[in-house]
């Protein structure tokens, strides 16, 4: 099924999809690889707040390349997930609804989703250039130093994904294996 839906994402919105669906984003959505996460995980063990608020956000694994001239952004293809899931159960945990990546999970990852009623999308990996036209606008909003792993605030219209594990902990790496073995 083609799904639009405006980001943030609601909760009822993350769950009425389901493993399979094609959707397309529109609105406002976050960057952040592994550095951010590190750092973002060290302000909560220290309290200190977020340099973005998680509420019913999307963070999108994505460092992008420098963009052309009259481009927002260059080549923004998806990051491999499994890098950032020692910090994203706590992350789902405060509030975070949704994430884009490409690669599994781990259990606790999608326990976490299933706990929070959340989602995990999935991008097409090599097609970073195509993605990037779908995204209007680009800000670094924290972590500057880190150059392409920097937060980046990112206004998208229409911005392709699938959902790969829905809130109720349907996987669709697990269950397209089983439905092509057959």
């Amino acid at each position: 099924m083609n799904r639009e839906i405006q980001v943030p994402i609601s909760k009822e919105d993350a769950k009425s999809l389901r493993a399979g669906d094609y959707v397309f984003l529109t609105g406002t959505i976050y960057t952040a690889r592994d550095a951010a996460h590190k750092r973002m995980q060290e302000a909560l063990d220290a309290g200190e707040p977020l340099p973005l608020d998680l509420e019913q956000n999307v963070i999108y694994y994505m460092g992008p390349s420098p963009a052309r001239e009259g481009r927002p952004i260059g080549s923004a293809g998806p990051t491999t997930a499994s890098r950032m899931d020692k910090y994203t159960p706590r992350l789902l945990d405060l509030g975070l609804g949704a994430m884009v990546g490409k690669g599994k999970r781990t259990q606790a990852v999608k326990d976490a989703i299933v706990r929070n009623g959340c989602v995990y999308f999935a991008a097409v990996g090599g097609a970073g250039a195509l993605l990037s036209q779908r995204i209007l606008s680009s800000e670094v909003i924290a972590y500057e130093d880190l150059g392409t792993e920097a937060i980046r605030r990112l206004e998208v219209k229409d911005f392709p994904v699938v959902v790969v594990i829905d809130s109720e902990g349907h996987d669709l790496y697990e269950t397209a294996i089983k439905e092509y073995a057959r």
